[in-house]
């Protein structure tokens, strides 16, 4: 892609100021156009194919002949024209140049003691800028994007166990290698997405055939199946038989995820009912369409204009994100007027035309490293009374947790809205250093023994970015077009930060990527990084610019008129309070609800 003159320069500045000042640093104008400045040219450097597929740079017009109008349950068809592009089962792409990628050093330094001098939990470190529903939400879209998978083969990755470890485990942990894609042919190893890459919504509808049609009702309503009490009718850790594609949605399944998966379901069915009443001829796959589409569009703007401020609680940043889905003329424009330009910095990307910057579409493994936020998890838990607040039960996070999650669900004292209140209430973890939740550090995981397999996941995350060549920390700053720390001072103001890194790693360019992340002093407002924010700047939009149901096919003609009204005046707190209306009281005068909530009693 050629660019004039006038653009180059813009990046060049944009560039410039960032790295002179700091995008942070500037005045909020000067610093919202720094950015558009600094997404180009990351359009143009960090998108890299790892399929052998060629799409043009943009804008992509929709195909001439009839199409599809809604999701399919893989993804498969979201391009018309390169069909399986997003789709389950393909490549995960790359946001840094596929040379470097190799993995290497894959056990060095040993991540188990990584875990245990850099990322165990001292003491819990709260983030009381935001509640519980944050860390719940994470997990929740996580898995609507990607899981990789295991390679169930006899030749796991050993990772020697701290002096100091007594578990019965012992010399070594064993950890499963992540499958690799069998067509990598000497080329640094790809992966493969179980889930689709779209943002599509299928950790509440499935990334197959077999899943779509074990959770719809199928009785003429579009319904997804839920239980008598309204809730989520499974908990995949105990069920028999359960369909492997499932896993994917539900891995590490836990009482957030779950209260997550329930209220989406119910909004589903909702979306429904709120169809029928106005296309009372639409039969069972109309409505199961529509409000999918719907669904999927309401949980992107949550995301977008919602969580993603609240974790970036910056002025520029609670402005900027917005700008995604309304752009510059704003949220009130845009609901009198519609879209006033094809602008997407002006108008916003919904509507606007569809891009994918020289790389077909796919989630990048860069964008799966940082979303490691596990500190966000707590290790222990209050449910607490709705109406005064009372203690209903305390629990470790091993008992809200696998197969444990259904017995908190089907305690006769403990309602949902008590669930969301008590979440709402309460507050994450801190994403930092000495802040991994230690219950996730020594867990037991189910396999063929009755004890199961002691795992420590803390060590897996730094393992799984090293084995997929995800870059450590300088390289990734320098693929990203930031300066290294050149001194283990260069990462943090803590001295004790400082002393703790050098004390593990022998010198800068070795410290793993997640750790840098954790260590790195972050800008006013943010929960995590500047540097893991320079991959939200770009995916955060390509996840809308490169889909069609968020561009071209963004339109009444699909989404029907009603359909983009609920996606366009829908908040989360719209949607909490639509089935749990007892809630009105922790959330009055709450702007967003990933923030912290009232509590009772109220008024």
């Amino acid at each position: 892609m050629r660019d004039g003159l006038l653009k180059r320069w813009y990046m060049l500045l944009a560039g410039v100021l960032d790295r002179r000042f700091g995008w942070d640093h500037l005045p909020k104008p000067i610093a919202m156009l720094t950015l558009i400045g600094l997404r180009m040219t990351l359009r143009r450097r960090n998108l890299h194919d790892t399929t052998g597929d060629s799409v043009g740079w943009g804008p992509e017009k929709p195909p001439p002949g009839p199409r599809s109008l809604f999701r399919s349950a893989d993804g498969s068809g979201t391009d018309p024209i390169h069909v399986n592009m997003g789709a389950a089962g393909t490549r995960f792409g790359r946001n840094v140049p596929i040379a470097e990628t190799f993995p290497h050093d894959v056990l060095t330094p040993n991540p188990r003691v990584v875990s245990n001098e850099l990322l165990a939990r001292k003491k819990f470190i709260p983030a009381r800028t935001l509640n519980l529903l944050a860390a719940a939400w994470l997990q929740f879209e996580v898995h609507d994007w990607m899981s990789h998978g295991t390679n169930e083969t006899d030749d796991p990755w050993l990772v020697d166990l701290d002096d100091n470890d007594t578990w019965p485990e012992r010399p070594a942990m064993k950890i499963r290698r992540t499958r690799i894609d069998p067509t990598s042919d000497g080329n640094p190893p790809t992966y493969r997405n179980t889930e689709t890459h779209w943002w599509d919504a299928s950790q509440v509808y499935g990334s197959n055939d077999v899943v779509e049609k074990m959770l719809r009702t199928r009785n003429g309503s579009g319904h997804l199946k839920l239980s008598p009490s309204k809730i989520i009718p499974f908990d995949p850790p105990n069920m028999k038989d359960l369909p492997p594609d499932i896993a994917g949605i539900t891995g590490n399944w836990w009482l957030g995820l779950a209260m997550m998966h329930t209220l989406f379901m119910l909004e589903h069915n909702a979306i429904c009912d709120h169809l029928h009443g106005l296309y009372p001829g639409w039969d069972d796959d109309a409505l199961y369409d529509h409000a999918r589409l719907i669904n999927a569009a309401l949980i992107a703007k949550i995301h977008t204009v919602e969580w993603t401020p609240a974790l970036l609680a910056d002025s520029v940043m609670e402005t900027g994100m917005p700008m995604n889905f309304w752009g510059l003329q704003g949220q009130r424009l845009w609901k009198r007027f519609g879209r006033l330009t094809p602008s997407e910095e002006l108008s916003g990307i919904p509507g606007s035309e569809l891009y994918y910057h020289g790389a077909p579409y796919a989630m990048t493994e860069e964008f799966v490293a940082v979303y490691r936020m596990h500190p966000l998890i707590p290790d222990h838990y209050s449910v607490r009374n709705v109406a005064d607040d009372e203690l209903i039960q305390e629990y470790d996070f091993v008992q809200v947790a696998g197969k444990q999650t259904h017995l908190v669900l089907d305690d006769s004292r403990i309602a949902m809205p008590d669930l969301f209140y008590s979440f709402g209430t309460s507050h994450p973890g801190a994403i930092a250093l000495h802040n991994f939740p230690n219950q996730l550090r020594e867990f037991r995981e189910p396999d063929d023994t009755e004890e199961g397999t002691l795992v420590d996941l803390a060590a897996i995350d730094i393992l799984r970015n090293r084995e997929r060549g995800v870059p450590r920390y300088n390289d990734f700053r320098r693929s990203f077009h930031l300066a290294p720390a050149r001194t283990f001072e260069d990462f943090s103001s803590d001295r004790q930060v400082v002393e703790d890194l050098r004390r593990v790693y022998r010198d800068p360019d070795e410290v793993d990527l997640m750790v840098g992340l954790y260590a790195e002093d972050v800008p006013p407002g943010f929960a995590f990084s500047d540097t893991a924010f320079r991959v939200f700047i770009l995916m955060a939009s390509r996840r809308l610019k490169s889909d069609r149901f968020f561009t071209y096919d963004y339109r009444p003609e699909v989404y029907t008129k009603e359909g983009l009204e609920w996606i366009e005046t829908n908040t989360m707190k719209d949607v909490l309070l639509r089935h749990y209306p007892v809630l009105s009281g922790a959330l009055s005068d709450v702007q967003n609800a990933f923030k912290p909530w009232n509590r009772a009693p109220f008024g």
